[in-house]
């Protein structure tokens, strides 16, 4: 999962300011970046794709369009895994309302200042000096579905900060059910604050049964790197395992892929996202790409036969648009392996294609979500028995 790694604007993106959004076309054409390894694998003969080398693909390629409300973390994944939202999650473009801050502020025993949308690292340079000396919990939210809670660490202790986080998504129900609280620990002096690697979301526990869980109940073990655990509330998982950055989670990758000792590993690299596309930063992300591609071209020499990869995003965070919000864009979907018979799908409504497609090549019927897989095979092996 590259998170946020939007391939050009839905539709309807111009219901949520985003016409005309395109992260990955705006990130290389910003950039002149070059993408040996995805580029091979056939991310340029994807549709709209049109800033990459419109190679034959080496993998099964297309373009997914979501079928969900929002452009949530959460509308995304959930998505993917066979639930569609059909309403957005609520947002506060006014700030949350008075009758909750007094409540949290309450159940915290700490005052609350902040409370409007803001860029993370803004608002804590702004507000983080007198957060230092009055011990008072900066609230703030943005164009998503968040209340995010940050607080210097040597004032809040991580720990506290966590558990108000807890008491705050128990609260934020029913109208206020957002998407996700999340603490956003940070350290340094005036000036130089900086948010550690101890970020913590605390989503609503998706509303049904998933497609992980499927497969958790067919005995596929799962293993979950980075905020993915988070995501899912940790159903399905048979271990989670948290990573502060891209890098660390392509180390945790290589690690278990080692080891092979999960069937499945679903991992979210979140530096796209929360470095990079939220902080409008086009050189920061394009050297992110730059090193997923690097590392990714050691990776597939690694795979063994029966072995395949699935590459996708969740929604879009164009750096080059004056918002520094998610943007409501189509996602990649690149299937790769040695079985795998490259093909262009063009476009499929529905990100659960991927939750569906990952059943089958495991041999889990998905029911509703099944992907008929034969379409993604080798010949020899499309008759089923050697899935």
């Amino acid at each position: 999962m590259c998170d946020s790694l939007g391939i050009g604007a839905l539709p309807d993106a111009g219901l949520y300011g985003d016409k005309g959004s395109h992260t990955l076309c705006h990130v290389v054409s910003a950039s002149r970046l070059q993408l040996p390894t995805l580029t091979r694998l056939g991310l340029g003969a994807i549709d709209g794709v049109s800033c990459l080398p419109q190679l034959a693909p080496e993998a099964v390629v297309g373009r997914l369009g979501t079928l969900s409300a929002g452009k949530d973390t959460l509308v995304g994944h959930w998505e993917l895994m066979g639930h569609v939202m059909p309403s957005p999650f609520p947002t506060y473009p006014d700030g949350f309302p008075a009758d909750l801050i007094s409540r949290l502020s309450s159940a915290w025993g700490r005052e609350i200042i902040g409370n409007r949308p803001a860029s993370g690292t803004q608002i804590i340079e702004e507000l983080g000096p007198r957060q230092l000396k009055s011990g008072e919990l900066i609230v703030y939210t943005s164009a998503d579905s968040v209340l995010q809670v940050a607080a210097h660490e040597q004032v809040v202790p991580v720990e506290e900060l966590y558990e108000c986080c807890r008491i705050a998504r128990q609260l934020c129900g029913g109208e206020h059910a957002v998407a996700r609280v999340i603490a956003r620990p940070f350290a340094g002096e005036p000036g130089s604050f900086v948010r550690t690697e101890r970020r913590r979301d605390f989503p609503l526990p998706p509303p049904q049964p998933l497609l992980l869980e499927l497969l958790a109940a067919a005995g596929i073990r799962i293993c979950a790197v980075g905020k993915i655990g988070e995501i899912y509330g940790g159903r399905g998982f048979a271990e989670q395992l948290h990573t502060a950055d891209n890098a660390a989670g392509m180390r945790v990758i290589d690690e278990l892929w080692e080891t092979a000792e999960f069937d499945l590993i679903f991992a979210n690299l979140v530096d796209f996202d929360m470095l990079y596309g939220h902080r409008n930063n086009v050189a920061g992300y394009a050297g992110a790409l730059a090193e997923f591609d690097a590392w990714l071209g050691g990776f597939i020499t690694q795979m063994a036969e029966a072995e395949a990869l699935v590459i996708t995003a969740d929604h879009g965070c164009d750096p080059a648009t004056p918002s520094t919000d998610h943007s409501r864009e189509y996602v990649p979907l690149i299937i790769y392996g040695e079985r795998i018979q490259p093909a262009n799908l063009g476009t499929i409504e529905g990100l659960s294609f991927v939750g569906g497609a990952v059943c089958g090549l495991l041999g889990v019927d998905a029911g509703e979500q099944s992907v008929d897989v034969r379409v993604l095979l080798r010949d020899s092996l499309a008759g089923g028995s050697e899935q």
